[in-house]
């Protein structure tokens, strides 16, 4: 078992005893964090939808995260990661959610926002919103990974079993 295996387990584990179904807003992802929890037979009952919101517009129209907040902020910005995951519960029939936004590269980083910048909010009906700002080092491929396995300890955390 992979840890990335052993990570979704806990997190669908830590889902069915909370009794809640989980959303997945990924943008770097692109698809990754909801694929690892479906890889494991009977996830149906915890993963409510996964949004791939890989564009701007995409943010916007699935998640409603505000156009002018992305202008002024940046997809990759703690805003807008909380907006994600936000908007996925809002979007959706879950009570919790994980949002991923970020540069995973090779292009695409400036010297604010470099190649392995990866803000990370997770969202639960009725409690804060946490958030995560991290540094991954690495190509396109181990950046992603990382984003994904940070993304379901936070989870993990939201739902009072991560550290």
């Amino acid at each position: 078992m992979t840890d990335l295996s052993a990570k979704a387990q806990a997190v669908l584990a830590a889902c069915r005893r909370a009794g809640v179904m989980a959303a997945f807003a990924e943008s770097c992802t692109g698809g990754m964090i909801t694929a690892c929890l479906t890889d494991i037979g009977g996830s149906s009952d915890v993963v409510e939808r996964g949004f791939v919101t890989y564009s701007n517009a995409a943010k916007t129209e699935m998640l409603g995260v505000s156009a002018a907040l992305i202008e002024t902020e940046g997809a990759v910005s703690e805003p807008v990661a909380r907006a994600m995951a936000e908007g996925a519960i809002a979007n959706s029939l879950a009570s919790v959610a994980v949002a991923v936004t970020g540069v995973a590269g090779p292009s695409g980083g400036t010297p604010t926002k470099p190649v392995g910048l990866v803000e990370i909010a997770a969202a639960r009906r009725g409690a804060a919103t946490l958030h995560e700002r991290h540094m991954f080092p690495g190509d396109r491929a181990a950046v992603r990974r990382a984003a994904t396995a940070a993304a379901l300890d936070l989870l993990l955390r939201q739902l009072g079993e991560g550290r």
